[in-house]
């Protein structure tokens, strides 16, 4: 991980709020003979002391079966990124390169049974559609439920440690700095703009 003093965020809170912004993450395990890696979207709780992950996946695939037989995980939020041209520098003579952010969170996989994996699907739709729809998870049909609940796991994952890069132009004279946002709002390729926007916000 491009861990440079200059680039790490160190407002925890700051940290939490990317993952809640960016959770549809890459979730790795390791398989056989290669690891293997997913993106699922993740809630993120927050409890007294620790920060807990949460979600499902599809029973019996690759990912399923690495995390019964090692469960350590890596997982990694991620956001857009935007190349930064070095010709937008008061002194070009120097190496373009990326912003990005990115956060990693490595800790210990366990898997749940039936009965909670169901009430963690039965959570998740809750938060994202609510009650009270046509498709809320309270007018599923029983028949429906029991029938997803043979075919996916869920899981939690209690973070041990997070790793962050912001990297955002921070190693930059303040000139320069303006000249990046001004010429990301300007090129505006996929990126650019929330590139742009968060090297704003650190003004």
């Amino acid at each position: 991980m491009y861990q440079l003093p200059h680039f790490i965020e160190e407002d925890p809170q700051q940290v939490i709020r990317f993952m809640k912004q960016h959770n549809f993450a890459m979730v790795t395990a390791m398989g056989n003979p290669y690891p293997v890696a997913t993106q699922l979207p993740l809630e993120i709780i927050e409890e007294p002391g620790k920060i807990i992950l949460s979600g499902h996946f599809m029973r019996n695939t690759a990912h399923h079966k690495a995390f019964e037989k090692n469960a350590d995980v890596l997982v990694i939020f991620y956001s857009p990124h935007a190349y930064i041209d070095a010709n937008w520098y008061g002194n070009p003579g120097q190496a373009s390169t990326v912003n990005y952010i990115t956060v990693q969170a490595t800790g210990i996989m366990h898997l749940l049974n039936s009965k909670d994996s169901v009430n963690t699907l039965r959570e998740v739709t809750d938060r994202h559609i609510g009650k009270g729809t046509a498709a809320s998870f309270e007018n599923l049909p029983a028949d429906y439920v029991n029938q997803m609940a043979k075919a996916i796991v869920g899981f939690t994952i209690e973070v041990k440690e997070l790793k962050n890069v912001f990297k955002l132009s921070q190693n930059k004279n303040p000139d320069d700095y303006a000249n990046i946002i001004r010429n990301l709002e300007q090129r505006a390729k996929p990126g650019d703009l929330y590139i742009a926007q968060k090297m704003k916000e650190r003004l």
